[in-house]
């Protein structure tokens, strides 16, 4: 069980560290408007926001990183950035769209109960 708990963590972290790149260097490009639905208008007007949201989503990643380096004596932390990343996915699904409570939210959540398991 935690082999598949620290697979699944480690799946997330790489989630995040793909999103930091997005929100960082893809965020006015074309792929950025697309994965974003946005013009490119409203992305050069916010992409300094973006790129300190990706910086974010990059901290949630190396947390998970530094949890997973750390084998079951790093269980503690892996929970408490995957209870980051499920905040953050509530909140990003009810304030922005429903789409983020699966691509953050729902991951971070079997995330836990892998962790809890385990």
């Amino acid at each position: 069980m935690s082999t598949i708990a620290n697979v699944i963590v480690g799946l997330i972290a790489l989630l995040h560290i793909y999103i930091l790149f997005l929100e960082m260097f893809l965020w006015d490009k074309p792929t950025g408007l697309r994965v974003f639905k946005q013009t490119r208008e409203v992305a050069t007007a916010s992409k300094v926001l973006a790129a300190n949201q990706g910086l974010y989503n990059g901290f949630l990643a190396a947390g998970l990183i530094w949890g997973l380096s750390l084998g079951s004596g790093g269980n503690a932390i892996k929970v408490f950035f995957l209870c980051c990343i499920l905040v953050a996915g509530i909140y990003g699904a009810v304030t922005v769209g429903r789409k983020i409570l699966f691509i953050q939210a729902v991951p971070a959540a079997i995330g836990l109960v892998f962790i809890l398991l385990s």
